[in-house]
């Protein structure tokens, strides 16, 4: 072959390459996209709410191995090879787009995001500058603005970050910046012992954060809760004055709106107040909870949102918008997110270039490369109008509450709480343990029967549904609507099919 290609006309060779022509054949290429699309088509979009189908073909990891042949070679495999893997990949995945996956705070599929995520994948972009990303800064700039509205502040800035927890970081980053400027130059040497203030029913992202930018864990002082899950105002004021007391310079608050596992929104008025009364940041992690503002019926649950420095705010979870898909919401509207952030790229940011360079907002991020994930929000909100946005989540609180009805009728069913949002906490308690006095042996073996069920659902495929002790309380279920896939065939379902599977235990 290379010699034929030498004999051709005009052949260039150069360190034994032929630089004649491209070395990918499209017309091969194109066929097994067409034929890709098609295994994606039949295996995952059509099959996205078929109740018949497995939620997972459950496989251990040694066995799983073997069966996707993991091993890559100097050689490449033909292309039916490759399609027969892609298959087995959607077959041994968890599909989280089925009715009956629960685990997380994340489920479903929403088909104007899908559209969005081939469209950007296709198209590779990066979004730093306005010069190879025009249409997704502008895209972006649209959505931060409309999120900015439902928060509530007159104006603001933002950008979107992959993940929570990036946005946590950056809230942090940032009040820190705000309190003392001339870190960003400086360093650590010459702060005080800066503390900030978090629930203890807030994310590990807290934790991770404050260890990664150097404030360390032990600066992160824990607030009391309720017993819903909510953050005692007056315990947060004690902690502000205790670490005053130390000589400490508090400098942050993050209040959590939607909390991972109890589903609780802290008193976001009443922390606000402590916040301005002693000069800190208030930052809401509203990752999980954000998308309650969509709804008039539910934007209640954040009273007071419009108060904080910054927010966190999650669409990939209740809203559908796809993973990743989180943004970082600032009210400070002077360029503090750039100012924090630049480096001045000179290679990236010219400010003689031929286009007004305020759309070159790479540098208010961290990330060079950045992936544009407001598109499938955008693309998804276009699509579906705000009154769609807030059908979903009032439907999802709907079969929320017609699943904490049908646990109270139903034996052997036990809510830890009434819950405010998506999340159903419960034990099953299975007929053998039902009359056994209430003590240690009891919770003991209770303890031990949510996991049990668990991987019971899982090798059945019938069901994913998360579990985990808490706060001194023994292993129990927790459920979390999402999906519009879901319906209330699908919560009977869910206690029944537990019910089946311990009704051995």
């Amino acid at each position: 072959c290379k010699q034929e290609m030498l004999q051709k006309k005009n052949a260039v060779l150069v360190d034994g390459v032929i630089l004649n022509g491209p070395i990918m054949d499209s017309k091969a290429g194109e066929k097994f996209v067409e034929e890709a699309c098609k295994i994606i088509m039949e295996e995952v979009v059509q099959k996205a709410d078929d109740v018949t189908e497995k939620v997972c073909e459950w496989q251990a990891p040694e066995m799983l191995k073997q069966i996707l042949d993991l091993e890559m070679r100097d050689t490449g495999e033909c292309h039916q090879k490759i399609l027969q893997l892609c298959h087995d990949v959607i077959k041994y995945s968890v599909k989280t787009n089925h009715p009956r996956f629960f685990n997380q705070l994340y489920a479903g599929m929403d088909y104007y995001s899908l559209v969005a995520r081939f469209i950007t994948e296709a198209l590779n972009p990066s979004v730093y500058t306005y010069e190879v990303s025009p249409v997704f800064l502008l895209v972006e700039e649209a959505v931060i603005k409309k999120m900015i509205e439902f928060i509530g502040w007159e104006e603001g800035d933002g950008i979107f970050n992959p993940g929570g927890s990036v946005s946590n970081m950056y809230a942090m980053n940032l009040a820190r910046y705000k309190f003392c400027p001339e870190i960003k130059e400086k360093g650590l040497s010459g702060l005080p012992r800066l503390v900030l203030f978090a629930s203890e029913e807030c994310h590990y992202s807290m934790k991770k954060a404050a260890s990664f930018l150097g404030i360390g864990t032990e600066n992160v002082y824990f607030i009391k809760t309720d017993e819903r899950g909510k953050m005692i105002p007056e315990e947060l004021e004690k902690q502000v004055q205790r670490a005053r007391k130390e000589g400490s310079a508090p400098f942050l608050v993050c209040a959590t709106a939607g909390t991972t596992v109890l589903g609780a929104f802290d008193p976001l008025d009443k922390i606000a107040d402590i916040c301005e009364k002693h000069g800190l940041w208030l930052h809401v992690d509203a990752s999980w909870g954000g998308s309650a503002l969509i709804s008039r019926k539910h934007r209640r649950l954040l009273h007071g949102i419009h108060r904080a420095d910054s927010v966190a705010w999650n669409p990939h979870k209740m809203l559908l918008a796809g993973i990743q898909c989180c943004a970082l919401l600032v009210k400070d509207n002077s360029g503090l997110l750039k100012k924090c952030y630049s480096a001045e790229a000179a290679y990236l940011f010219q400010q003689d270039k031929f286009y007004d360079v305020s759309y070159d907002t790479g540098d208010k991020s961290i990330q060079c490369s950045r992936r544009p994930d407001a598109f499938k929000f955008w693309l998804m909100w276009k699509a579906l109008g705000t009154t769609g946005l807030e059908e979903r989540v009032n439907r999802a609180l709907a079969l929320a509450r017609y699943l904490v009805e049908e646990i109270k009728k139903r034996e052997g069913f036990q809510l830890l709480l009434e819950p405010e949002y998506a999340n159903i906490c419960f034990w099953y308690i299975p007929p053998s343990l039902r009359k056994m006095e209430d003590g240690p042996e009891f919770w003991q073996k209770l303890h031990q029967v949510a996991p049990i069920i668990k991987e019971r659902m899982m090798k059945k495929g019938s069901m994913m549904l998360g579990y985990q002790p808490h706060r001194g309380k023994v292993n129990f279920f927790r459920q979390v609507v999402i999906s519009p896939q879901v319906s209330r065939e699908d919560m009977d379902f869910l206690l029944d099919e537990i019910e089946l599977l311990a009704k051995d235990l």
